[in-house]
């Protein structure tokens, strides 16, 4: 059956059903097919809205009712009856077991809301409390709410610049520990619960009891302390917005201005400030202003101005992880060039080998390339077939395995991808890998001289899976009878001879 045909069935499928009766919820069940889907075959065969066949009748009412009492919960009585939760909700509104959403003039059960802030106080649940009042737990929740300064979110109209509401009142940042936080202030409401004075609260919180007075009174409502209210409110005293420094025209601006016409960078200009108008603190902006400045700008629509004002070109700030934060380059664990030991630094010991690969064009061929610290000896890695992680580690096990044992140090090589399996490659010649930092080529730095010798032979955009095995012995021979300035003058080859019998 083809892909048509089986569309086909499943749209008359859809239609036979709801010819017999079946409710949107029911065909999905029956078809497995999405809700949209279903509606949009409906309305192509100009089939009207499917009505509930679920009715509201007196028994079904009456159910609604007598369940409520046990359940105090809307959702729980819906589920429990079969009907939707908004039928359930309006049967229990219209018996008044239930009061309807809050208007603008409906009564409010204050004696209730009283009640229920009182439980709330001697430790129950929102739930608890809820029940014992004899209103609903989302009533109860939005009480709580209330209680503790947290209105109900309301849709509202689209206002005027002038008469928009506020954000809301959220903690902007960490605070100073001068400042009570929302720990502590849970503290106090817990001390007031539990009888205590306003002297041992402040003894328990190590803060002055002068201090711990001003916060009961300044937040407390009808005797009662709401510490999370309190804590907002504190929150919201905290927040100075002013004007920032470079949106106000003026010298200062003009000067920034400049210097970034004259392709100063911001830190730059901040210092440069500095060293012009050494008395005049109205001439001063950090470095962070400036940027924050320009890649506000670059938000608003001006990405070219900024795109030229930065010597990076960027009109978007990158985040920048520190150390710690960044996720490990392979899955084994690296062990870092720091930990390389001094013998190794120090190129006292032959046998300490440093690698990279040289790649040739569009990066698709590359020939793996080995150096020996002390000596400087060179020894290449023939990689027909590619240099993934595999075929490296391939590569290096068969070179390094024809070396002695003496000669079997150490390899340092950078972080790419083809050393993803340097764990393998150790476990198999027992030689310890030790990797560079990210963008630190100066760290294998006789590898990278080498490299760029080599380019000689092997030039950048060339392929170099023409190079067989035999091609790259004779190059690596002709580099180690080079004679070295590092070697007073002497070659690779002949330093590793004289080498070789210390060693052994």
């Amino acid at each position: 059956m083809s892909r048509k045909q089986e569309y086909a069935g499943r749209r008359r499928r859809v239609l036979e059903l709801a010819d017999r009766g079946l409710s949107v919820k029911e065909i999905i069940t029956e078809t497995g097919i999405t809700m949209a889907t279903i509606y949009r075959w409906l309305k192509e065969a100009g089939v009207g809205k499917i009505e509930q066949r679920t009715t509201l009748t007196d028994e079904i009412r009456q159910q609604v009712i007598d369940a409520f009492p046990r359940l105090r919960d809307t959702r729980l009585v819906a589920e429990e009856v079969g009907v939707s939760w908004r039928s359930a909700r309006r049967i229990l509104i219209e018996a008044g077991m239930l009061e309807p959403q809050h208007r603008v003039g409906a009564p409010e059960n204050i004696a209730g809301k009283q009640q229920f802030r009182a439980l709330i106080t001697q430790g129950d649940t929102i739930k608890e409390a809820a029940h014992k009042v004899g209103v609903s737990v989302d009533t109860g929740r939005r009480w709580h709410k209330e209680l503790n300064g947290l209105a109900p979110r309301k849709r509202v109209a689209a206002r005027s610049d002038k008469q928009r509401v506020p954000p809301p009142m959220t903690e902007p940042r960490p605070i100073n520990a001068r400042f009570l936080n929302q720990d502590e202030r849970l503290s106090i409401a817990d001390g007031l619960n539990a009888g205590w004075t306003l002297t041992v609260i402040a003894e328990q919180l190590k803060r002055s009891t002068s201090s711990i007075s001003r916060e009961i009174t300044r937040n407390s409502v009808d005797g009662l302390y709401l510490p999370y209210r309190a804590h907002q409110h504190a929150a919201h005293r905290r927040c100075r917005p002013k004007t920032a420094k470079l949106a106000v025209d003026g010298p200062l601006r003009h000067a920034v201005a400049a210097g970034l016409a004259d392709r100063l960078s911001p830190e730059q200009i901040s210092h440069r400030l500095v060293a012009e108008y050494p008395d005049d603190e109205s001439m001063r902006v950090s470095t962070e202003t400036i940027y924050q400045a320009l890649y506000i700008q670059a938000r608003g629509g001006l990405k070219r101005e900024v795109e030229a004002a930065l010597r990076t070109g960027r009109a978007r700030r990158i985040p920048h992880k520190k150390p710690a934060e960044r996720q490990p380059r392979f899955t084994d664990d690296m062990v870092m060039i720091s930990a390389r030991p001094a013998e190794i630094e120090d190129r006292a010991v032959p046998g300490h080998w440093e690698g990279d690969l040289i790649m040739g064009a569009g990066n698709k061929t590359a020939i793996g390339t080995l150096v020996e610290r002390a000596t400087r000896y060179v020894m290449l890695l023939h990689l027909p077939n590619g240099h993934n992680a595999d075929q490296v580690r391939d590569a290096l096990v068969t070179t390094i395995g024809q070396l002695p044992t003496h000669l079997r140090g150490s390899l340092t090589w950078d972080q790419g991808s083809e050393m993803a399996r340097h764990k393998q490659f150790t476990i198999a010649t027992d030689v310890p890998v030790y990797f560079c930092e990210p963008a630190s080529p100066w760290q294998r730095g006789s590898n990278e001289n080498t490299n760029g010798l080599l380019r000689q032979y092997f030039p950048k955009g060339t392929d170099l899976s023409v190079y067989s095995p035999l091609d790259l012995e004779a190059v690596a021979q002709q580099m180690n009878r080079r004679p070295r300035k590092t070697l007073d003058w002497e070659t690779p080859a002949e330093r590793l001879t004289k080498l070789l019998p210390t060693t052994i």
